[in-house]
């Protein structure tokens, strides 16, 4: 029996790869901040807009920010499991302005386009981890992909909203 003398754990063999888990430990934060960042705009755009047309947009966007905020941990969950640090608020860079309340809060259009925006870009970004990890980390490939069919399904809802608003059209 071999004894260790080590404290510090070590990866298993799976990421050894230190270069490659660091890419995927960046790739993994930026999810992480993308879902922190869609709760908040998630929250206020739950409250903010105005109108009889917005209470079923607000209830959609109410009830996804948990389901984001459960997102969020599971990537900070999974950062934590390959080594890494989930940040703190200082590491913070916004980048949703599509997300920022309208200044008219009847403008439910603007709510709904940001949110398309926001959820298309998750999407692209977690399709782009699912191919980084495909034959090196099948744990995370899993857990995304599964988030991945939660977002494409956030997606759907909200562009079928905004055929509603615009009578109809088409969103693609």
């Amino acid at each position: 029996m071999t004894t260790r003398t080590s404290t510090t754990p070590e990866p298993p063999p799976t990421h050894s790869d230190v270069e490659r888990r660091q890419t995927l430990l960046e790739l993994l934060e930026r999810a992480y901040w993308m879902e922190i960042e869609t709760v908040m705009s998630y929250l206020a755009a739950s409250i903010n807009p105005d109108g009889v047309r917005a209470a079923e947009v607000r209830e959609a966007l109410e009830g996804d920010v948990q389901e984001e905020l459960g997102h969020a941990r599971q990537f900070g969950e999974r950062i934590k499991e390959l080594w890494g640090v989930v940040p703190g608020s200082m590491a913070f860079r916004p980048s949703q302005a599509g997300l920022q309340p309208p200044e008219d809060q009847t403008d439910i259009s603007s709510v709904i386009e940001g949110v398309i925006e926001a959820e298309r870009e998750a999407i692209r970004h977690y399709r782009e981890i699912i191919e980084f990890c495909d034959g090196f980390d099948w744990a995370t490939q899993d857990m995304v992909i599964g988030i991945l069919r939660d977002e494409e399904r956030h997606l759907r809802l909200f562009e079928g909203f905004l055929r509603e608003y615009r009578g109809g059209a088409g969103t693609r």
